[in-house]
């Protein structure tokens, strides 16, 4: 009997647990995940709420920050926009004869002047007819000279009765005959010459002749669609480009006042700049799809640093304003639509607001400071209002320290 018992003892030991057993030796394990994930939580919530929470033990350190002086001085206001360069004449010379091309005296990219050759067209026919319309001329010039003597004749025969009056008034009209066709043989001639003249094509401007279009042996016909030489003006040269008419207010005042607003033109990095010239005109109309109108600018261009049809930023001095105050443009930080400074007073930073009046290069002109103010100008990420600090060097701008404020 007790080896049964035993037998059913060691089968129910060995017996898998039931579902309620597996329950109840969870729960444990439960409760320990679920502590450890509320104190993971509460530690990575409190570090979000406080990150420059020192750690238990830990000095914080102090951040360190450069500064720069609030100085007064001028700045320019400008208007930015993009711009092309384009020539003031660009001038594109067609064949007003046929003939066949018998030289060609520039070379590709060459600077001309006006009244040099540039190609030159066989002109014996054209010689031919001019010689042609001068024996035409001379012929009628006799004829006249001989129906004016034989009009004298006639007057003094008609006035002494020897003469009918008929013929002498027949005469007169033979007279006007003989000098219309003068009349219209000079103009034959001049129309002679004009001809002749196209076969010897020089430059009407000074600028500088592109590729060449056509060589000698080549025919050319009047009235032909394809440009023989182009010829574009280089010196001086403008530039266009578009404002937002919201400037136009600004720009038309100072005109009005006849001054002459500079423009200075820069690659497209805007870096470096390539020429200095002045506003000449502005167009008659805004252009209702782009809410523009163009500016276009005039330069010298003496190095040939501006090319047409080149792309450039253009910087348009609207006017300069002058005792404002100064500070480096990386000191005006932006907290959405409101601009503000760290003003640093006895090692403590505060957040100022300030107004932005104009940006220029590094510097910025704003309000609501005052002249020798410190103002910080980097170590943004690592303080806020209210903050002790740490000044590295002396303020950027101020003479000595190696600052470029100036």
């Amino acid at each position: 009997m007790s080896d049964t018992t035993t037998q059913v003892t060691d089968a129910q030991q060995a017996s898998p647990p039931t579902g309620a057993q597996r329950k109840r030796r969870l729960w444990p394990v439960i409760i320990i995940l679920v502590l450890a994930a509320a104190i993971i939580f509460a530690v990575l919530r409190n570090g979000r709420s406080n990150p420059q929470a020192a750690a238990p033990g830990e000095v914080r350190a102090t951040p360190n920050i450069r500064t720069a002086l609030v100085r007064q001085g001028s700045i320019g206001q400008y208007i930015g926009a993009l711009g092309t360069v384009t020539p003031l004449a660009t001038i594109n010379l067609y064949s007003q004869v046929n003939g066949q091309v018998i030289a060609v005296h520039y070379t590709e990219g060459q600077i001309v002047n006006r009244g040099d050759p540039l190609i030159e067209i066989d002109p014996r026919p054209y010689e031919a007819q001019l010689q042609q319309y001068q024996g035409a001329l001379e012929r009628d010039q006799a004829l006249l000279k001989q129906a004016e003597i034989d009009l004298a004749r006639y007057q003094e025969a008609s006035e002494q009765k020897a003469l009918s009056r008929q013929t002498y008034e027949d005469q007169q009209q033979i007279v006007e005959q003989y000098r219309g066709s003068v009349k219209n043989d000079v103009g034959q001639l001049e129309y002679g010459k004009v001809q002749l003249s196209y076969c010897h094509l020089t430059s009407p401007i000074n600028g500088r002749a592109g590729l060449r279009l056509v060589d000698p042996g080549n025919t050319v016909f009047s009235g032909g669609t394809s440009a023989i030489v182009v010829i574009t003006q280089l010196q001086p040269i403008s530039v266009v480009f578009n404002v937002a008419e919201d400037y136009l207010d600004q720009v038309r005042s100072e005109i009005t006042q006849h001054k002459s607003l500079p423009v200075e033109l820069y690659d497209r990095s805007q870096m470096r700049r390539i020429a200095i010239g002045k506003l000449l005109t502005l167009d008659n109309q805004v252009d209702t799809s782009t809410g523009t109108i163009r500016f276009r600018g005039q330069f010298e261009n003496r190095d040939l640093a501006l090319f047409p049809n080149q792309f450039v930023n253009a910087r348009l001095l609207v006017r300069t304003l002058r005792n404002q105050l100064l500070v480096p443009l990386a000191a005006v930080q932006h907290n959405g639509v409101n601009a503000f400074v760290y003003l640093l007073r006895e090692g403590t930073v505060h957040l100022q607001p300030v107004t932005e009046i104009a940006a220029e290069g590094n510097n910025a002109a704003i309000s609501g400071l005052e002249a020798g103010d410190v103002v910080a100008i980097t170590g943004f990420d690592k303080i806020q209002d209210g903050a002790q600090v740490a000044v590295l060097g002396g303020h950027a701008g101020e003479r000595g320290s190696g600052g470029s404020g100036q």
